[in-house]
């Protein structure tokens, strides 16, 4: 049990193993003379090794890392879908995973008779499903889809099923893997505000996931897993940006591209990370220019265009001449902590045409996350109690 009346998961020295076959050996005769010539015929993967931390009853504990961390590992051996080899798992209070969502679901039968049957699985009466069920199906918005058989279903509306029946279920802990990348930008909202609820309620949730915006947004403690053993636990905004910055793949050209393009570029002093007020200089060249043209530098978060500036309207006249080096340089004030991407565009001056797109470029972070603030902009402004008289 966990040592705390506070404890709400205690994982002490876990170790987790599988024994992977390296070859098929299909019959006792094979086996025998494996086991003659001393080969194992197995090899031991480890993705968990001396795993130790504590989940306070409250918290909403954020666990990050690369695809094959030990993450999604950890999660089904805290929910004992896994025996750990050694090691102690202990918790206080219900577990509801939400780790494979829709197992139990049969294809044959139309979303409403599934339904009854997850439901059922997760312990609810017909008559308590009877009484929830326009909830889950307005929540999953399928409305119109419930008589169909759950075959004819995308995968996104099973899981939108899915996830709308587990939600139902109460428990002391919850257990999240990547559940917030279900369904359409709606329907993630619905999920957010779902999570934004856990959060003020103070309910126990351990979430797995690669979107650091909502390790940030939702977690009050996280950490980060690296090839089976835990790198670091600490707030949310250390966490997601030591992530940040250990995924940031940098393009193998670091100086200048050789392809036959229409325009070469280089970063200058390319780092991974950058604090607010450092400057980020590219240049670019244009070495078969033939008419006018000129470039567009993007800053991109999240995939959206939050700033750009081009060369059009340049101090210099011509200043994009053929084989020339043109030179930009930005300072990164005003920007919230994050990770941001560099596009760069080449258009035709007399009609803006685009000429060429040079995608992700280049990706960097900004350090210094301030939990005040969110989104990729720093809003300045102040809260205050003051009271206006009427």
């Amino acid at each position: 049990m966990p040592q705390s009346c506070s404890d709400a998961i205690v994982v002490k020295n876990l170790k987790k193993s599988f024994s992977i076959p390296l070859e098929a050996s299909s019959g006792i005769k094979q086996k025998l003379i494996n086991a003659l010539k001393g080969r194992k015929g197995y090899r031991e993967f480890t993705p968990l090794d001396s795993i130790s931390f504590t989940v306070k009853k409250g918290e909403f504990y954020g666990i990050v890392g690369k695809n094959g961390s030990g993450k999604s590992t950890l999660l089904k051996t805290l929910a004992g879908i896994y025996s750990p080899q050694a090691g102690l798992v202990a918790t206080k209070g219900t577990l509801v995973p939400f780790i494979e969502l829709g197992v139990g679901f049969n294809p044959e039968l139309s979303g409403r008779e599934n339904v009854y049957l997850n439901g059922a699985l997760l312990g609810f009466s017909h008559a308590e499903v009877d009484t929830m069920y326009e909830e889950i199906v307005e929540f999953a918005e399928l409305e119109d889809f419930m008589e169909e058989r759950l075959k004819n279903y995308s995968s996104g509306m099973q899981v939108r099923l899915a996830f709308s029946i587990a939600i139902k279920a109460h428990g002391d802990i919850l257990l999240l893997d990547e559940v917030l990348a279900v369904g359409d930008a709606a329907f993630q909202q619905k999920c957010y505000d779902y999570f934004e609820t856990l959060r003020q309620e103070k309910q126990t949730v351990v979430l797995v996931t690669h979107d650091m915006n909502a390790v940030k947004r939702f977690c009050s403690k996280a950490m980060i897993i690296s090839e089976g053993k835990i790198e670091k636990i600490g707030t949310p905004e250390e966490i997601a940006e030591i992530y940040t910055e250990k995924n940031i793949e940098q393009k193998k050209e670091t100086k200048k591209e050789k392809r036959k393009d229409l325009f070469e570029y280089e970063i200058l002093d390319a780092k991974k990370a950058y604090s607010v007020g450092d400057t980020v200089s590219l240049r670019v060249r244009c070495p078969k220019l033939v008419s006018p043209a000129f470039v567009n530098f993007s800053l991109v978060y999240n995939g959206f265009v939050i700033a750009d500036r081009n060369s059009k309207y340049n101090d210099k006249k011509d200043s994009l001449k053929q084989g020339k080096w043109f030179i930009f340089k930005t300072k990164l004030e005003g920007l919230n902590g994050g990770r941001y991407d560099v596009h760069l565009t080449l258009h035709r001056t007399r009609d803006n045409k685009l000429l060429e797109h040079k995608p992700r470029v280049f990706s960097f972070m900004v350090k210094g996350h301030d939990p005040s603030r969110d989104g990729p902009m720093r809003l300045e402004g102040q809260w205050s109690n003051q009271q206006v008289k009427e």
